[in-house]
């Protein structure tokens, strides 16, 4: 099993210590740092920046979202990044919500599954660089009786395969990435519920295409803070307010991938009552409704030991790569916490 990094949003607060925190990851050997876009920062320009600044690490979108950027732009942004990269780019994809895809982009959240699978094979044909057709339910490339051609891409990758990331929570939409991607972003993972709620849809798409999961790339993220076991309970309630806001906020009250995840984890009673004190706007209530078993279970808490037996869990129940997002309130504690995770891959001989 191999380490990544997840910088997250940036402008959430750690700017000036990100790029410190990529370079330690990439001098300690972690496999890729990831970053994230919502509706602030963009990951594009983030990843040039760490890209520019690192030399083995690989970097990878998690995610760009699909309603922001026309497929062909896409496969731009990969190809460029690709190439000024040396080759260390990961394309990740993913649909968003309903309130971002609508608010923001003004894209109707609708046909998830189709939108991804049509988005993944013009982005996909892109790269191949022939001339772009294609003709779908919601993409049709040219369009036609207008003076549109079809058109190759002019940049050369540097590799003739990038590989491709979907982040998947439902049980379609991992069957789907299963089947069409070459990994899955995932969140929330508890290394016991990950059969149930993950790697048998993936493998499912993957049966379905032809494949089996071997080269298939399952990459959670984990929140990680390091300290004694004898304080893993306030370890886990620095986590709280993180918890909450995607358990509670991130989505509609209809339309919350996350809740609805926590409540397939057998949470279903706290799920509900997170969500309903969250959208109140009772956030401090929400966060302080959140089980601490589902913290703990989500997370990487504790000592180098007690992260090491977690990480043999979840090497066992199928992940390949996992992300860490360190905790810590000053570049000294994130670059500790890198090392931790580290030493605790060695100590579960994963390494």
């Amino acid at each position: 099993m191999q380490l990544g990094i997840n910088l997250g949003y940036w402008g959430a607060g750690m700017d000036a210590d990100n790029l410190a925190v990529a370079q330690e990851a990439d001098r300690l050997g972690y496999a890729v740092c990831w970053a994230a876009e919502a509706y602030g920062s963009d990951a594009a320009t983030v990843l040039s920046w760490v890209a520019a600044q690192t030399e083995r690490i690989d970097v990878g979108s998690a995610i760009f979202q699909i309603p922001a950027r026309q497929p062909a732009m896409t496969a731009m942004t990969a190809a460029t990044l690709d190439s000024l990269s040396g080759g260390r780019f990961r394309l990740g994809l993913g649909v968003s919500g309903p309130q971002v895809s609508e608010g923001w982009y003004g894209v109707k959240f609708d046909k998830p599954l189709a939108r991804t699978r049509e988005y993944v094979e013009i982005v996909r044909k892109a790269m191949t660089r022939e001339r772009l057709t294609y003709d779908g339910q919601h993409w049709t490339l040219p369009l036609p009786g207008g003076p549109g051609k079809p058109i190759k891409l002019t940049v050369h990758p540097q590799r003739e395969h990038i590989p491709l990331y979907i982040a998947a929570i439902g049980p379609k939409n991992l069957e789907q990435t299963g089947e069409i991607a070459d990994g899955a972003l995932v969140i929330f993972p508890s290394a016991a519920h990950l059969e149930e709620t993950t790697i048998r849809h993936l493998r499912a798409g993957r049966e379905k295409a032809g494949k089996t999961l071997d080269g298939f790339d399952v990459c959670p993220t984990l929140p990680l803070a390091v300290g004694e076991d004898k304080d893993v309970t306030t370890l886990a309630d620095t986590f709280r307010p993180y918890t909450a806001l995607y358990v509670g906020g991130m989505g509609s009250a209809k339309q919350n991938f996350y809740n609805q995840l926590a409540q397939r984890m057998g949470f279903e009673a706290a799920a509900a009552e997170v969500q309903e004190k969250y959208l109140s706007g009772d956030k401090q209530g929400a966060a302080a409704a959140i089980p601490h078993e589902l913290i703990d279970q989500t997370t990487l808490l504790g000592s180098v030991d007690r992260i090491a037996d977690r990480m043999k869990e979840y090497a066992a129940a199928g992940v390949t790569t996992l992300s860490l997002a360190p905790a810590g309130f000053t570049l000294d504690e994130r670059i500790a916490s890198l090392r931790a995770g580290t030493e605790a891959l060695e100590r579960a001989g994963l390494a």
